[in-house]
């Protein structure tokens, strides 16, 4: 007596394209895995690395054969249900608890099923196969790739029972779960298998054996329960089939099942397929649904390199250097003879301290700049703010993580980036040596003419050379007019001075202007290759990671 209400199995094998898309699926996969290591939940990325691994190991094997497990309590006539399909007496029976200790493997067709067989973990004692010779008389032959696990029970009071079940069931082709009428109902069944399986209603068959116990008015009763309550907890239009093992006809219908899930071997793929989609959907949290930033804006880089800037202290630096040339230029286009007398009454330290500006500025920048490590940070927190804000929380804090992964080192390498921005005062412009010719020539045109009117006053009004002098130092007419050539030269000196001292104004700022962009050239350097470009390499990572994950789940 045998009730079957199962839906119609597909025809045919799988096809070379669900082939192909299922590896894809798994590349895909596998391309999350790697781009999620060290930002997603390490055990998330261990279960999609076991799957990776399972899957990978599975499509090696043999595809000709089709990995079915017979899966029920202790009494529900599982051991029984096998033997019929097998024919042979193969596996124990009987209700004493447990009564399967090791899983049992019934094979036909052996070519290939050996390491097959090997990666189930199979006891060789267990296993079995049915010959050509035997099929012959019993027409099995559409059984042919056949692989019927007959597992221990998974109420067993014995652990290593129901680890030998939660192994199987993580790896079986086809999951089929021998249940009884008077405890279909098990809690430990349901809680423990249906409910966190029902997305895998596809590859999962629920056998009602032992029927003949049940009044025929019985058997559709008892299914339709079944069935509201498999749907209840969420397995999808469930198939079931009624089987009775004590009757000669009674695996018939579970037996047709098996015929048409062998001869579309896509059972396995079925597997893979509802594993890879279980697995994606756990990565869909992690995906995102706005669209990233392929970057930093140019807005916000320009924020954070005005921000650094300031960090560095490049401002103050660029104004120290522009005086410094001012001073600098000052030794050389200033007047001599003003330089004299200021010399007389400046502090000897103060021109001392000028002379090693550069060195002192330079030796500055070779270390952190400890004080503005704070200014560093906060810059760091404000450019990754417009970009984190729709983004998951775990890719948020890689971005976050990515902007802050030289964090430690930026202070020094700005400073590096000033110290090699420094001008060097090696050279100086021609002009300006032709200007402190120029002045030192009018200064020795200055001293000479004093010199001349020294002369005239002694030869010519004192007459310390006898009557007969020269006619150049005895004329002390000539006083007023040398006097006045002297007073022209230290006039030229003092305009020269003032002139140059107003171009060399002009050309500091600019100066200072060409050194503040060289500078902020340096600065934008750092922040591209150590905050700018990490960033948008880590947002490159996600996204890829989302069309992965959109690879996966298609």
């Amino acid at each position: 007596m045998t009730t079957a209400a199962i839906p119609a199995s597909p025809a045919g094998p799988a096809s070379p394209d669900s082939a192909a898309d299922l590896s894809g699926r798994l590349t895909a996969l596998d391309r999350m895995v790697e781009l999620g290591t060290g930002r997603l939940d390490d055990k998330l990325l261990g279960d999609a690395a076991v799957l990776l691994e399972r899957a990978g190991e599975r499509l090696r094997l043999s595809g000709e054969h089709t990995v079915v497990t017979l899966a029920g309590g202790t009494g529900s006539g599982k051991s029984s249900l096998f033997n019929a399909i097998c024919g042979l007496e193969l596996s124990p029976t009987g209700v004493r608890r447990p009564m399967t200790s090791k899983a049992h493997a019934c094979v036909w067709g052996l070519d290939g099923a050996g390491p097959l067989l090997d990666w189930l973990d199979v006891d060789k004692r267990h296993r079995y196969a049915r010959a050509s010779a035997l099929d012959s008389a019993r027409s099995d032959s559409s059984l042919q790739g056949l692989v019927l696990l007959d597992l221990p029970d998974h109420d067993s009071i014995q652990a290593v029972h129901r680890a030998e079940v939660d192994r199987f069931v993580t790896i079986a082709d086809l999951l089929v779960w021998v249940v009884d009428p008077q405890k279909y109902a098990d809690a430990a069944l349901h809680r423990n298998y249906i409910v966190p399986f029902a997305r895998y209603a596809g590859v999962t068959l629920i056998v009602l054996n032992q029927v003949d116990k049940l009044q025929p008015g019985e058997v559709d009763d008892c299914v339709a329960d079944l069935r509201r309550l498999l749907e209840a907890e969420g397995l999808a239009k469930p198939r079931i089939v009624t089987t009775s093992a004590a009757s000669e006809d009674g695996v018939l219908g579970f037996r047709d099942v098996l015929v048409d899930t062998v001869a579309a071997r896509r059972a396995r793929s079925e597997r893979i397929t509802t594993d890879v989609d279980r697995l994606a959907d756990r990565f869909a949290p992690y995906r995102g649904d706005a669209e990233p930033p392929a970057g930093v804006s140019a807005q916000a880089r320009t924020e954070l390199v005005e921000e650094l800037t300031n960090a560095a202290g490049a401002p103050a630096v660029a104004e120290a250097m522009e005086s410094a040339y001012e001073l600098r230029a000052a030794d050389f286009v200033g007047w001599p003879v003003h330089a004299m007398i200021a010399r007389l009454r400046s502090d000897p330290l103060r021109r001392m301290r000028l002379t090693e500006l550069r060195e002192e500025l330079r030796n500055a920048f070779t270390g952190p700049v400890g004080a503005q490590q704070g200014d560093v940070d906060n810059a760091l927190v404000r450019v990754t703010e417009g970009i984190t804000g729709d983004l998951p929380a775990a890719w948020a804090r890689s971005v976050r993580a990515a902007a802050r992964a030289h964090a430690a080192g930026l202070p020094e390498a700005l400073g590096a980036s000033l110290k090699d921005a420094l001008p060097t005062f090696n050279q100086v412009p021609r002009w300006w040596w032709l200007v402190k010719t120029w002045q030192y020539f009018l200064v020795l045109a200055t001293v000479l003419g004093v010199a001349w009117i020294g002369l005239l006053v002694a030869y010519g009004v004192f007459k310390v050379g006898g009557e007969n002098p020269n006619a150049l130092l005895g004329e002390p007419g000539l006083i007023p007019y040398v006097a006045v050539l002297v007073v022209s030269t230290l006039g030229m000196g003092w305009l020269t001075s003032s002139a140059c001292r107003n171009m060399v104004a002009l050309s500091s700022a600019k100066h200072g202007e060409r050194m503040e962009q060289h500078m902020l050239d340096s600065i934008e350097r750092v922040a591209d290759s150590m905050i700018i470009e990490p960033i948008a390499d880590e947002l490159d990572v996600y996204a890829r990671f989302r069309a992965a994950v959109d690879a996966a789940r298609s």
